[in-house]
């Protein structure tokens, strides 16, 4: 899979996961897929994602601002680069906060999501009226 193509792919099971259409990103991820969070949080699917968000926050989206692509032997990195926005429990609008999510992708699939992001410093998911 070249550079492109995994950028494509990262972006599409971007926007499932923003539909919850949990399924279909999942299939666009290897068996045994590491996932990781802000806090050394790991996950083994997104079905586990969804559910350890559950208790944070109402919805959430991102904002695209940079990716970046390449290739190191037969793995792709995919950098994506934006700021998230969403609701928080209290229903309480948030927007602008930063992210950085990195994924490696081999044999059209991806093995690892590794997230990065300021939510719990910004202050925003405990914010209330």
């Amino acid at each position: 899979m070249n550079s492109e193509d995994a950028t494509e792919l990262v972006e599409r099971f971007l926007r499932l996961m923003e539909a919850r259409d949990l399924e279909t990103a999942e299939s666009l991820m290897a068996p045994g897929v590491k996932i990781t969070f802000p806090g050394s949080r790991h996950y083994s699917s997104q079905r586990e994602v969804v559910a350890a968000a559950s208790g944070r926050y109402q919805w959430i989206k991102k904002r695209f601002l940079k990716i970046e692509a390449f290739q190191q032997d037969d793995t792709v990195i995919v950098y994506v680069i934006g700021t998230l926005y969403g609701e928080n429990l209290q229903r309480i609008p948030f927007d602008g906060i930063r992210f950085v999510d990195r994924f490696l992708v081999r044999n059209g699939r991806i093995e690892q999501q590794d997230v990065w992001n300021d939510l719990a410093e910004s202050g925003v998911l405990s914010r209330e009226a």
